[in-house]
């Protein structure tokens, strides 16, 4: 129960493909077209029941939350009470599956993506 599998080396490379393709998105670009998108979003937001709420609201949510997963130093002790491994830090396992990927990635994957969705974060902001 003690393992550091989901934090190896191995495991932070399986992310790369996904963190080149994301560091490849021109942030500016991508809002664009979300922009453009947006009442499509804001709709479907609606039809799943939140009538009185924003998507672009949900959107800034959950980039913050992404950014707001710990940057961990040194291997984080696995735990695999059954098929899943889990952290076996309450604190860590008691986070967002969002925030549980971030800090799964590893850190150089993670400071790649942290780096984007600020980019990303300000462009929405910013409504370019």
């Amino acid at each position: 129960t003690g393992d550091n599998h989901g934090s190896s080396p191995a495991n932070a490379a399986r992310y790369a493909p996904y963190v080149l393709l994301l560091q490849a998105i021109d942030a500016h670009k991508l809002v664009a077209v979300y922009s453009r998108f947006y009442p499509l979003f804001q709709r479907a937001y609606r039809e799943l029941g939140y009538p009185n709420k924003y998507f672009n609201d949900r959107l800034i949510e959950a980039i913050d939350d992404l950014l707001a997963a710990p940057e961990l130093e040194g291997p984080v002790k696995l735990a695999q009470p059954k098929v899943l491994y889990e952290f076996a830090d309450p604190d860590l396992e008691g986070r967002s599956a969002g925030q549980k990927i971030m800090m799964r990635m590893g850190r150089d994957n993670e400071a790649k993506v942290k780096a984007k969705l600020r980019a990303l974060r300000r462009a929405l902001v910013a409504g370019v």
